[in-house]
């Protein structure tokens, strides 16, 4: 009786539940129009923080957006742009989710861009060849479909989950839903130059910032574009190794044969850091990651396809790191991103180099401390026979040791991650399972650094990650876009965490 009780009770919330969902898709399709408009128009202000004019032009606009919809908004004075600061107070209740968004977005160089300005969006179709064609704004009037996209700098990065956000307090308010706890909103002005702005005020601002959890709403979803979690991200450390050779470069003919190449220095070096199934096998590299098998039945739920993922990248094999994608993501990685000699100009020349230095990326994960990787670098540069400085050698050193490595490191940003058991974890996943049918996509770290991690850290407040844009977005690159189908399930997944109970 009890079973049977329970069981009419569940199916009346799924009716509920699925009613709502109906209501709320009904309302997005009313007001999407209205919503593309003003999307088009937060777009069309460049917004490069180098240029302070178009920042202070992109914050009078998020000004005037947030106050016309209830929120207290201030400037927060930083080292340099002011940070968006904008905050809803609900009469009683006890906690608080502190947003973060950012409102600038990357250089653009529009001669790469099949538009005739990157900061006039336009509407594009495609066809059957794959390309995308401009059609007239009008037709967000008429019948939209959701595979049209919006071409623009920051359309998607980090515009659009703006837009999302104030589109989903707007139909909430239509509702005059009660919210049931406080909303705090962090707009970055200089997220894509490092946040050096927003960073500064974490102390002077504790207060202001302070909060039960945190949601940052940047960075692409799952690429089947299902609704996405993510509760992690890697940290990154950087170091650059030079190598030498003769004090002088040397002509080839001359000195061939005699005068050392430290091209080759640098090979065997760096060769003796990874085998060739692309492990790195620096001693203790890895030690203080454990996969455990709770940890692989999470990661194995992220529905990759590691064929396509391997056919999109054009390689046969992946590094032997980790069983699969999302696996290879929770050990620290060791990347050469650039080898440079002394000669840059344009050109060949027969010289036998005087110097090489190769720049290196280490990308941490929660176990692993950026100090503490870069150590693990320099014992294997000891143990291979190198003298290691942090200088360029004296000529008295360059006679004495045939080895020398001048070592220059920064530590960087550590990772963070939120367990995926957490209580703001378990909330969103359930609140987004009731409304979409099925649970969202859980990342239990993704590959790239956000800056703020620093910020994550020092406040102490659990945070996830909810992207919310298509992963082929282009973000960063010309020809940046957002696709309407990713704006509408964005503004319904807004709507789910506001209407969250957290008590």
């Amino acid at each position: 009786m009890i079973i049977r009780i329970f069981n009419i009770l569940f199916f009346f919330l799924f009716l509920f539940a699925l009613d709502a969902q109906v209501n709320w898709d009904k309302s997005i399709e009313k007001i999407l129009p209205t919503i593309l408009e003003e999307h088009k128009n937060f777009v069309s202000l460049p917004n490069v923080a180098v240029n302070s004019e178009d920042i202070y032009k992109n914050l009078n606009f998020a000004t005037k957006a947030f106050e016309s919809r209830k929120f207290s908004v201030r400037l927060l004075e930083s080292s340099s742009l002011p940070v968006f600061f904008a905050e809803r107070t609900v009469e009683n209740a006890a906690k608080s989710i502190l947003f973060y968004l950012h409102i600038d977005g990357q250089a653009v160089n529009p001669t790469k861009w099949d538009q005739e300005d990157p900061f006039i969006p336009v509407l594009k179709t495609q066809n059957k060849n794959g390309e995308w064609n401009i059609i007239a704004w009008e037709n967000i009037y008429k019948k939209i479909d959701p595979e049209w996209r919006i071409f623009g700098r920051s359309a998607a990065d980090d515009k659009g989950p703006i837009m999302m956000m104030l589109a989903a307090i707007d139909l909430l308010d239509e509702e005059k839903f009660q919210f049931k706890y406080n909303i705090k909103i962090i707009l970055d002005t200089q997220e894509e130059a490092g946040s050096e702005g927003f960073l500064s005020t974490i102390e002077k601002y504790k207060d202001n910032y302070a909060a039960d959890y945190m949601i940052i709403m940047d960075g692409p979803a799952h690429n089947t574009n299902e609704p996405t979690l993510t509760f992690g991200c890697r940290g990154n450390a950087t170091c650059s190794i030079t190598v030498y050779g003769a004090k002088l470069p040397q002509h080839s003919g001359h000195y061939g044969n005699y005068a050392p190449n430290p091209v080759f220095t640098m090979s065997h070096l760096l060769a003796g850091m990874k085998n060739e199934d692309g492990r790195v096998i620096i001693k203790d590299y890895y030690s203080d990651v454990n996969i455990t098998p709770d940890v692989q039945k999470l990661l194995s739920q992220v529905p990759d396809d590691e064929k396509e993922i391997k056919n999109g990248l054009g390689i046969n094999k992946a590094d032997n790191v980790g069983r699969n994608y999302q696996e290879s993501l929770q050990y620290p990685s060791l990347n050469v991103r650039q080898i440079e000699t002394s000669w840059k100009g344009p050109g060949l020349k027969t010289v036998i180099p005087e110097i090489v230095t190769a720049y290196i990326d280490v990308r941490l994960v929660a176990e692993t401390d950026g100090a503490k990787q870069l150590e693990k670098i320099k014992n294997h540069i000891i143990s291979q026979g190198y003298l290691l400085l942090d200088r360029e050698p004296t000529d008295a050193e360059r006679l004495s040791y045939a080895k020398i490595v001048k070592f220059e490191g920064d530590p960087g940003v550590n990772a963070f991650r939120t367990e995926m058991d957490a209580e703001i974890g378990q909330k969103l996943i359930g609140s987004l399972e009731k409304v979409f049918g099925k649970k969202p996509i859980s990342i239990r770290t993704m590959g790239g650094t956000v800056p703020i991690i620093p910020a994550v850290n020092t406040l102490k407040i659990p945070a996830i990650i909810v992207p919310m844009v298509n992963m082929d977005n282009n973000q960063h690159n010309p020809n940046e876009n957002l696709r309407i189908g990713n704006m509408i399930q964005g503004i319904k997944m807004c709507m789910v965490i506001l209407s969250m109970n957290l008590e």
